[in-house]
């Protein structure tokens, strides 16, 4: 009998004699799909993805209940080990780099051009970023300061809060307030939302992925 059709949520419960052999079994076969997903990915060496995998087996277990057959088992398993590994991913890249290096790497939103070859926009644009400027720093605490910097560098959530001695929920709300308070502000100063999030898609680098 092929794996795929074999019933696992019952084979990997805890009463089930057959659980060890599942799990052995479950875990080459997400090596095996994570070795495919993740194919030509820096970082992604056998090391990486053996770890992923029993990361997986873990996130797997905890959320059996939530298998509702939509698709074949294994299909839901390898999608929750894609999702760690891509995380795990993220969080590599991003280990060796503090916020204190992002605020030297981009200081200033007034360090910012604009590609538009007429004066009168680039002028338009220009008191635009001084405008948040200015908001960012008298709007904001410093805390949230440093979490809409991180934000707008790519920087994941989880890896500002280890870096800021904070949890993730506390840092989504930095981040929400700081976005609430630089939208009223700049309402309050006579622009737009769509003015202040163009500062913001022309100033911030591209997304890491």
């Amino acid at each position: 009998m092929s794996p795929v059709t074999l019933d696992w949520p019952t084979r990997l419960s805890p009463t089930c004699i057959e659980r060890d052999a599942a799990l052995v079994e479950l875990r080459v076969l997400l090596i095996k799909g994570l070795h495919t997903g993740l194919s030509g990915r820096a970082g992604a060496d056998e090391g990486f993805i053996e770890d992923v995998a029993q990361m997986s087996l873990v996130r797997i277990l905890d959320h059996l209940h939530t298998f509702e057959g939509r698709s074949t088992f294994i299909t839901w398993a390898l999608a929750i080990a894609l999702r760690v590994a891509f995380i795990e991913l993220r969080r590599k890249r991003w280990n060796n780099v503090s916020l204190d290096e992002l605020k030297e790497r981009n200081p200033d939103l007034n360090d910012a051009t604009d590609p538009s070859p007429d004066p009168q926009q680039q002028a338009s644009r220009a008191s635009l970023i001084q405008l948040m400027h200015r908001l960012i720093q008298s709007e904001l605490t410093p805390l949230q300061r440093d979490v809409l910097l991180a934000e707008l560098n790519g920087m994941p959530q989880d890896e500002i809060a280890t870096q800021l001695g904070r949890t993730r929920n506390t840092i989504y709300k930095l981040g929400h307030d700081a976005r609430r308070a630089l939208k009223q502000a700049f309402e309050n100063a006579g622009y737009s939302v769509a003015d202040m999030l163009s500062v913001f898609t022309e100033t911030s680098p591209q997304s890491h992925p």
